[in-house]
């Protein structure tokens, strides 16, 4: 009797496992990508959010930026907010549906289609289960000049500005990025990188 008792138990375990497996691949197939905003955009100490061209810096942030870009270097600073969204709706059908673990999320950003950095995200994040989006804050460091090289300050200026500055967007960026989602039996991988834009979830 105990070892039958035993082998419904394993049994039912291996059944709780599969349908948790199966929630969690049917989660991983609806969930979806977008970017939102970019903020908190620095030119070397210099923050650009208040500001939409050149002329708006001060004489002091000109000299310090011109000084910058003849020694070789323009370091910038900024965070892309990603927006994940579950779109699952409430209902009686998906009560059942657990939350999605993100444990990994690497990526790679670029900037008017060139290349730059690459980083991940330090913790994992929980995307709830029903249709509501989750902001993954993404820390980005690099020189600009590194990857555009050969613009003076002007270009480069503007170029930071269409991204940060009063008046910036994320549509010259794209990030590309291969989540990895937590599971019961371990970790799970999308099966080709995924590109997110500004336009739309996908």
């Amino acid at each position: 009797m105990i070892k039958k008792k035993i082998i419904l138990f394993v049994g039912l375990m291996i059944f709780l496992t599969s349908c948790s497996v199966f929630n969690s691949l049917m989660n991983l197939s609806k969930l979806k990508f977008k970017l939102g905003d970019v903020n908190n955009f620095r030119v070397g100490n210099i923050l650009i959010s208040n500001k939409t061209q050149l002329k708006d810096f001060s004489a002091t942030d000109i000299l310090k930026l011109t000084s910058q870009v003849v020694s070789g270097n323009f370091p910038v600073s900024f965070t892309v907010n990603v927006l994940a969204l579950n779109p699952n709706k409430q209902s009686a059908d998906n009560s059942g549906i657990n939350n999605i673990s993100l444990k990994s999320f690497p990526w790679t950003l670029y900037i008017n289609d060139k290349k730059t950095i690459s980083g991940n995200i330090s913790n994992p994040v929980n995307v709830p289960a029903i249709e509501n989006a989750t902001v993954i804050p993404l820390e980005m460091q690099l020189d600009m000049l590194e990857f555009f090289k050969g613009d003076g300050l002007n270009n480069l200026v503007n170029l930071a500005l269409s991204l940060g500055g009063q008046n910036g967007s994320p549509s010259n960026i794209k990030i590309v990025a291969e989540p990895v989602l937590g599971t019961p039996i371990g970790d799970m991988s999308y099966p080709s990188p995924l590109t997110i834009i500004e336009k739309s979830f996908n």
